[in-house]
């Protein structure tokens, strides 16, 4: 349990739980503050620094500093699910929620690690790049959407004729930069010879286009060591079953977990493989003969294609 140390990410802080000693810091979330926090590890556990494992939450850009960090200098880490150290939390009965208490109760958790789970970041810039330009292709979505939204309820109205001009002027901008997005990361794709043949692989699916492709291979490398089962619960396509004793009957449904993108991507891509590759349309139709709601055969194409893919 000594060779854990507890990280709690914030945006401009961390605070760190040293179990020698019970020591509570706070550093400053940039590479000089990790730079004095191993300066202060090395004079406290000298020949036994090399043992010491990193135990944070992965909090998307807030610990990508510490992520970087960590691979350069050779310092093996433990990410833990956010929901699996809340988890945790309740487990030990704690009540309150400050950094210091966060830290220290992920200081505990490093006891739920499997051996393969601790290891040294890799940081890919490709991949990296990649995540950044999908994260942007997803915000211009929602702009997007709520702009059309927006001017979908003018149309209802005796609106000035010049708002709803602009409006439109604005989707049809939002459509140009998602369009200029998709082809950067094609491009990136293209200039890796790995990511080209993955990205050429899963093209030869019927129904599966640029979009949806992408947002697979984002899937892929985000996640590259998640076997079948995983990869499913990633894009929230797991079943999810409430029943207990006779009194809760609730309807088994999907997780909806993680991230939307996915899920969306592959729903447009699944209209069109269940009417124009075979294979796709003989399973949803042997699922529609045996009785399954329209919405559930969709479902279960769009996991097949995951898989498949």
């Amino acid at each position: 349990m000594d060779n854990f140390i507890g990280l709690d990410i914030s945006k401009s802080t961390v605070s760190v739980f040293i179990p020698q000693g019970e020591l509570e810091i706070e550093i400053a979330n940039t590479v000089k503050g990790f730079t004095q926090l191993c300066s202060k590890l090395k004079k406290r556990y000298k020949k036994e620094y090399d043992s010491l494992v990193f135990v944070y939450e992965p909090t998307s850009s807030y610990s990508s500093t510490l992520e970087l960090f960590c691979a350069h200098k050779q310092i093996r880490v433990f990410k833990i699910n956010p929901k699996a150290s809340h988890n945790f939390a309740k487990a030990l009965s704690i009540r309150h929620k400050t950094d210091k208490v966060d830290a220290r109760m992920l200081c505990q958790a490093g006891m739920l690690a499997k051996e393969e789970e601790i290891h040294i970041p890799v940081v890919d810039v490709i991949v990296e790049q990649i995540n950044d330009l999908m994260s942007y292709y997803q915000l211009l979505v929602k702009q997007r959407v709520q702009t059309s939204n927006h001017l979908e309820k003018l149309q209802h109205k005796e609106s000035t004729t010049t708002l709803k001009k602009a409006l439109e002027k604005e989707i049809f901008a939002f459509k140009q930069k998602e369009q200029h997005t998709i082809n950067e990361i094609k491009r990136l794709i293209m200039e890796n010879s790995m990511l080209a043949l993955k990205y050429q692989s899963i093209q030869t699916i019927k129904g599966l286009g640029d979009i949806a492709t992408i947002a697979l291979i984002h899937l892929f490398l985000k996640y590259p060591n998640a076997n079948q089962k995983q990869i499913i619960s990633l894009s929230g396509l797991d079943p999810i079953e409430r029943t207990s004793g006779v009194s809760v009957r609730g309807k088994t449904r999907i997780s909806k977990a993680g991230n939307k993108l996915y899920r969306r991507a592959l729903f447009m891509s699944t209209m069109v493989a269940i009417r124009f590759n075979e294979e796709m349309k003989c399973f949803y139709d042997r699922l529609k003969e045996k009785g399954k709601h329209t919405t559930v055969a969709q479902i279960a194409v769009m996991k097949k294609l995951i898989i498949i893919c």
